[in-house]
């Protein structure tokens, strides 16, 4: 026996969040009946649950895979524009999949994919927190008054973001990549954030998130999260 909503979200439905809007909106039905009160209880093994008139079941079993995202590779399940997927690059898995938040399309670097919708709606709910570091590369160098803007939070255009830790790493051919760590996700934050100090990010990688790190994975390739990995997602 367990609540409706995280039936659901077992189910690979969405969040807990998210499923209770969804029963809420009276899209779900338990045995045929209409449920609209979010601590429903369900026998997961004798009750029929369907969302939108489609039964749901709980998955055999939960993927969680990491992706060194190549560039020119947009981050969705289908493009109607017919571009390179992310999705392109998963082994072959009996379960349904989808990308945990989102990397611009020139964007490369660490990608989640689960079918566990309650774990991927803490990963990237802004509540959490949760630290993502970028290797940002750019033409030339930052002055220190810059690198200090960026530390101490920018207008990005009507949005202020919170302090980010700024390092620099190394310099070559006349351009410089800097470490920067932040925990919001505004879209193109970072590159937004370099062009209000007046410079642009001509190379972009995300090189962890929260506790996971991306190593030496190479790019277009994937593997599965280890125990400690998931020991950590699954207790956020």
């Amino acid at each position: 026996m367990m609540r409706l909503n995280k039936f659901m979200a077992l189910s690979g439905v969405d969040s807990r969040r998210n499923c209770d809007k969804i029963i809420t909106q009276g899209r779900v039905r338990v045995n045929a009946r209409v449920v609209k009160k979010m601590g429903t209880i369900v026998d997961e093994y004798r009750d029929v649950v369907t969302v939108d008139n489609k039964p749901i079941r709980i998955k055999g079993d939960m993927v969680y895979i990491m992706l060194n995202k190549p560039l020119a590779t947009v981050t969705t399940v289908k493009d109607p524009q017919h571009r390179r997927t992310v999705m392109d690059f998963l082994p072959d898995i009996k379960q349904r999949v989808y990308p945990v938040g989102r990397l611009d399309y020139n964007t490369s670097g660490l990608l989640l994919f689960t079918n566990d919708g309650d774990v991927a709606q803490k990963l990237i709910h802004p509540s959490f927190e949760l630290n993502k570091t970028y290797l940002a590369t750019i033409n030339g160098e930052l002055e220190q008054k810059q690198v200090e803007i960026l530390r101490n939070g920018v207008d990005i255009g009507g949005f202020v973001t919170s302090p980010a830790k700024v390092e620099k790493k190394f310099s070559n051919n006349g351009q410089t990549t800097y470490s920067i760590t932040i925990h919001e996700g505004k879209n193109r934050q970072i590159r937004r954030m370099f062009e209000a100090v007046g410079s642009k990010v001509v190379v972009l990688k995300r090189i962890s998130f929260g506790k996971l790190e991306l190593g030496d994975l190479e790019i277009g390739r994937t593997r599965t999260l280890t125990k400690e990995e998931l020991e950590y997602i699954t207790s956020l």
